[in-house]
C-alpha cells in the first residue's frame, strides 16, 4: 500500500496532468458543447473507464510487450486514429442534428460512454504513459509493486472522472446557452468534428 504522502503527491501530479490540454479533455469539452452536458459526462466517464484498461496493462506488464513490438504499437495507434476520424466525419455529416430537437428522445448515454471508452482504450501512448508513470510512485519495500500500481491507477481514474465531469458540466452549460441560437448548432457540430479529425491526424502522425 502506498504511503499517504506518496498518494498525496501522486494525486497532485495526476490532477495537473489531467488538466493539461490533451485529446481526452478536448474531446469531452467538444462533445459537451455540441451535444450537451449529459453526452459530455458519459463520454468523460468512458475515457476514465478506458484508463482502467491501460492501468491493467501496465500492472500486468502487457504494455511492455506493446512497446517492444513496433508493428503492434503502430496497428493499435492507427486503429485509434481511424476511430476518431470516424467520429469526426459523423459529426461533420450531422448538420446540427447531434443535439436532439425538442420532443426527440436523447441518444442513450451508454453510446457516449462506449465512445469515450474506445477512444481512450485504443490510444497506446496512454498505456505507455501509465507504464512509465505508475512505477515512479511504487516502493518495493512497501509490498507488492503490482498492487501499489493498481491502487495508484484507481486514484488516477477517480480524479479523472471528477475533473472530466466538471469540464463536461461547464462546457455543457455554455453549449446550452449557445443552442438558443439555432444557427450556431451546425457550427458546434462542425467544431466537434474538426476536433476529432484533428486529434486523429495528430495521433496517426506522432512519432513512435
Amino acid at each position: 500500500m502506498p504511503s499517504f504522502d506518496t498518494l498525496l503527491a501522486f494525486l497532485g501530479i495526476s490532477i495537473l496532468i489531467t488538466l493539461a490540454p490533451g485529446p481526452d479533455n478536448l474531446m469531452v469539452i467538444g462533445q459537451s458543447l455540441s451535444r450537451g452536458r449529459r453526452a459530455g459526462l458519459a463520454f468523460g466517464l468512458g475515457c476514465a473507464a478506458g484508463c482502467l484498461t491501460h492501468i491493467a496493462w501496465a500492472t500486468l506488464g502487457i504494455a511492455t510487450l506493446v512497446r517492444a513490438s513496433a508493428g503492434l504499437f503502430l496497428a493499435i495507434k492507427l486503429a485509434g486514429a481511424a476511430y476518431l476520424l470516424w467520429l469526426g466525419i459523423q459529426a461533420l455529416r450531422s448538420g446540427g442534428s447531434l443535439r436532439p430537437a425538442a420532443g426527440t428522445p436523447p441518444q442513450p448515454w451508454q453510446r457516449d460512454l462506449r465512445r469515450g471508452f474506445v477512444a481512450n482504450a485504443l490510444n497506446p501512448k496512454v498505456a505507455l504513459f501509465f507504464l512509465a508513470f505508475l512505477p515512479q510512485f511504487a516502493d518495493p519495500a512497501r509490498g507488492s509493486v503490482s498492487l501499489q500500481m493498481l491502487i495508484l491507477g484507481l486514484v488516477f481514474a477517480a480524479q479523472t472522472s471528477l475533473i472530466f465531469g466538471t469540464m463536461a458540466c461547464a462546457a455543457g452549460s455554455i453549449g446550452r446557452l449557445l443552442a438558443r441560437r439555432p444557427s450556431i448548432g451546425p457550427w458546434l457540430d462542425r467544431l466537434c468534428g474538426a476536433l476529432f479529425i484533428g486529434l486523429a491526424v495528430r495521433i496517426a502522425s506522432d512519432d513512435l
